[in-house]
């Protein structure tokens, strides 16, 4: 089923529903775009996790409620209460983890549109009573697109648009000056089981090294303030020739988005900041082996990235991609091995030479 308001006949309210990760939430921004376009006065609210609201919260016209994934019952019980006797024309349910279809509950609505049956796992499909179209092997970004286009949004112009206020813009500035071109490299991806997505830190200090020789570029590591993330910065410097400065921890979302805003590349495996590479317009070498870049790799960078994923596919599975269920992974802990520094400095290369 698919409606399209007439503009005389806009939506009353409509709610998303999109909790995390970073990279999804970048996705998503786009849906609100096209719906804002389409109708700029209708009343938006977005149910979105706290850590990702400090990131796109601040758009102007659309209610934020944070939803703490943390808080147990008492979180489900909040969100609640701030609905209670809400009335939305629409709730576009654009996450398939079980609590956010248990926190939909809380969000009243008559079209309650969700995945397609093949895509709505963690029974999503009992929390919803219309689905978007069924669409085999897309872009993540292009399906939570299609809830937009459901309701009769133009989606064939992507925008973002996501507001830095100055102070992080200043940061960023402090940190990549005008006269300063300047290469992120945020090496590491979120830690989860049997989620093999990091490369040698000696192979990351090549391309640091390859950037500053060839281009003139200098790295800014980033990454969260995990014991991780912090110990492969410092294992990525010890083996530098040309030290990039290290900000590991030291950033919020903005002050990271901001930063990849004035970078003239971006360098990181399947993450978050791939994805805010794209909705920041900065191109983004994508380093994938365990993940198909066809389904998640950045949007607009797809062509720069270094794609080992179809041959571990084969020699784990013996199946091509065609031949196994959309995103499935590559759980071979030696996966990224796959990934040669001359495969990341041939990209580079060819990306500075535009």
């Amino acid at each position: 089923m698919s409606a399209d308001y007439p503009s005389s006949d806009a939506p009353r309210a409509i709610a998303m529903l999109r909790l995390s990760a970073i990279g999804d939430v970048c996705h998503t921004v786009p849906v609100l775009r096209a719906l804002q376009d389409r109708w700029p006065d209708t009343p938006i609210t977005w149910v979105i996790g706290k850590l990702e609201a400090s990131l796109v919260g601040d758009i102007e016209g659309v209610e934020f409620i944070s939803f703490d994934k943390k808080a147990g019952w008492s979180g489900y019980r909040a969100l609640g209460q701030t609905l209670a006797g809400r009335d939305y024309d629409a709730l576009l349910h654009m996450q398939v983890a079980l609590r956010a279809s248990l926190a939909s509950r809380r969000i009243p609505a008559r079209r309650r549109i969700g995945f397609d049956r093949a895509r709505a796992r963690d029974w999503q499909w009992l929390f919803t009573n219309e689905a978007i179209p069924a669409r085999p092997q897309q872009h993540v970004m292009e399906g939570l697109l299609a809830f937009a286009a459901q309701l009769g949004a133009d989606i064939s112009r992507p925008r973002w648009d996501i507001p830095v206020p100055e102070a992080d813009e200043a940061f960023a500035r402090e940190h990549i000056p005008d006269q300063g071109p300047a290469l992120i490299l945020s090496p590491c991806s979120s830690q989860r089981s049997r989620n093999f997505r990091d490369w040698r830190p000696e192979r990351y200090a090549a391309v640091i090294d390859h950037a500053a020789r060839h281009h003139g570029l200098g790295t800014i590591i980033t990454g969260g303030p995990t014991d991780r993330e912090r110990d492969m910065a410092e294992a990525i410097m010890g083996h530098c020739h040309h030290q990039p400065a290290n900000l590991v921890g030291q950033t919020g979302l903005k002050q990271l988005f901001a930063l990849i805003r004035r970078a003239r590349a971006v360098v990181c495996p399947d993450s978050g900041p791939a994805h805010m590479g794209t909705a920041a317009g900065t191109p983004v070498i994508g380093l994938y082996a365990s993940s198909n870049p066809d389904r998640t790799g950045p949007y607009f960078s797809r062509q720069w990235c270094v794609n080992h994923y179809p041959e571990a596919l084969k020699a784990e599975t013996g199946k091509g991609v065609d031949d196994v269920r959309w995103g499935t992974r590559v759980r071979d802990p030696q996966v990224m091995e796959r990934i040669t520094v001359a495969e990341v400095t041939e990209k580079l290369d060819a990306l500075m030479a535009q």
